[in-house]
């Protein structure tokens, strides 16, 4: 059981917590939160950066699961983008990205998918495809594609916005702290009168350098963000608790309240158990107040912690690692990034042995739960934000085919099995699940698609099947998979140039570009 990725800002909050109950118990209600430091904007301040301290969290990839033994996958969705921009970022600078830094399943999310838009009262819609595995002849893939109800941004709630900013000595990049106001200013412009925003800095301590401000105060917030200077050590506790206190304070009923942290990850004042954490952020999150991590940067980058922030904090994580990511995460896509309209979203398949042998989910290695947590309404789940889309890929061994990875079924006694073939359910490869709760609410709703369509050959599946597939199998070649079958990155390109027809942005040729010019 890893427990080495260790958060090291909390004992501020630790500390903060006793000192606060001592000292003011008599006179204050809640005593969770320090008072806040004077607000302060500090000097730049050079600190010497090591190129080898990037940290991210190791997962094994999903093996094959023989459907005998294993007929239920069941898995939280997953909206992060970080993964592709991330990894985009070592292959521009020349360099492969860390095996462990590829995450297959924010490289597919990435891109948008066209899916049918939800009918009636539901926000989300369910589409499948099966179809011809590329990589390995004898296998099929079937892709699973969720579709959120996209809204007239104009129509969204009123948000409640505490930009969490880190200003220590390691943002002083060009490529961080720069970037991010950069970044922010976007956002910014795209807010509305009923929208308000704080600013929460910290670095050796944390203060609030601007009040909540209506959106439609764009300079006076542009002016606070242009103060900003990076230097000093990471209180990334203190900023964080005086953060949640703002919100709270400025909360908005049936509203958008987010906190977003922008930083590096590189939290270095304080030391805490991850237990703690979060416990904190979860509570947070129980009481409304969901978190958005924008990771920047490079060289100190931490990775690991920004991803378990954001799935605490009912959030999403995106890496900025230039102007253009920061345009499509905070302009292009604003909606699904800050407005959730479903929380807690799971999805179950069961396999049909008549017609499956074993399957392999591809990537979502850290959003995998048991299968009683799919009807387990207390066990947090993934959120889905307006007009998102979320891609899954299953890699399906058929029934009858010989193949190396499928391991041997036991034998049960008391299981009735269903002689092949004998079933009413006979054209059914697999049904597929999923459930959700609305924002507010604690209670899931469950819907059902059953999966009865015969697998396609390559060339005649949708654009979506061909490039999630062609984007899967380079997620697999970056992170040497033996589940690749010795396929080369001249197979990918060939696989995306087939689904560039609809490319608004873009997006899917850079990814050819970016495909054909990596080592």
């Amino acid at each position: 059981m890893k427990k080495q990725i260790i958060p090291i800002f909390f004992a501020l909050f630790l500390a903060a917590c006793s000192s606060s109950k001592m000292a003011d118990n008599a006179k204050q209600e809640h005593t969770e939160f320090a008072p806040p430091a004077p607000p302060v904007v500090t000097e730049k301040m050079p600190i010497e950066q090591s190129s080898s301290t990037e940290s991210y969290k190791m997962l094994p990839e999903n093996p094959f699961m023989n459907v005998q033994n294993a007929p239920l996958s069941t898995f939280s969705i997953d909206v992060d983008r970080a993964a592709y921009s991330n990894v985009r970022r070592f292959l521009n600078e020349g360099q492969k990205p860390p095996v462990e830094a590829v995450r297959i399943e924010e490289m597919i999310n990435y891109f948008e998918y066209e899916y049918p838009q939800p009918e009636g009262e539901n926000p989300i819609s369910i589409t499948t495809e099966l179809g011809e595995c590329k990589w390995n002849p004898k296998h099929k893939l079937m892709l699973v594609g969720l579709q959120g109800k996209k809204m007239d941004l104009a129509k969204i709630p009123p948000a409640n916005l505490v930009f969490l900013l880190d200003v220590s000595g390691s943002m002083s990049d060009q490529n961080k702290l720069p970037l991010l106001v950069s970044s922010l200013k976007l956002l910014t412009d795209n807010l509305r009168e009923q929208d308000k925003v704080s600013i929460v800095v910290y670095a050796g301590a944390a203060g609030l350098v601007l009040p909540p401000t209506s959106g439609n105060n764009k300079a006076k917030i542009a002016e606070a963000l242009d103060k900003l200077q990076a230097g000093g050590s990471t209180a990334g506790g203190e900023g964080l608790m005086l953060a949640y206190k703002v919100a709270k304070e400025n909360f908005i009923k049936n509203g958008n309240n987010r906190i977003i942290l922008a930083t590096d990850g590189d939290f270095n004042v304080g030391i805490s158990s991850e237990s703690e954490m979060e416990s904190f952020i979860t509570k947070k999150r129980e009481e409304g107040i969901f978190l958005t991590c924008l990771g920047f940067g490079g060289g100190n980058y931490k990775d690991d912690r920004m991803e378990l922030l954001a799935d605490k904090g009912n959030g999403n994580y995106a890496y900025i690692d230039n102007i253009q990511e920061a345009r499509k995460t905070l302009v292009t896509e604003l909606g699904s990034t800050l407005f959730t309209i479903a929380k807690d979203v799971k999805l179950q398949v069961e396999f049909n042995p008549a017609k499956v042998k074993s399957y392999r989910l591809i990537g979502y290695e850290n959003r995998m739960l048991n299968t009683e947590d799919f009807k387990d309404d207390k066990k947090d789940a993934g959120e889905l934000g307006a007009g998102h889309t979320v891609t899954a890929l299953y890699e399906i061994i058929p029934a009858g085919v010989e193949d190396e990875f499928t391991k041997e079924a036991t034998e049960l006694k008391y299981q009735k099995a269903e002689a092949k073939g004998a079933s009413s359910h006979e054209n059914e490869w697999a049904t597929v699940k999923f459930r959700f709760k609305k924002p507010d609410g604690e209670v899931s709703k469950e819907m059902v698609h059953t999966v009865k369509n015969q697998p396609a050959d390559f060339a005649q599946t949708s654009d979506n099947y061909r490039f999630a597939s062609a984007v899967a199998l380079f997620g697999m070649i970056l992170k040497e998979s033996k589940y690749a079958n010795k396929a080369d990155k001249q197979v990918v390109a060939q696989m995306a140039e087939t689904a560039l027809t609809k490319d608004k942005e873009g997006y899917r040729a850079e990814f050819v570009r970016l495909v054909k010019s990596s080592k």
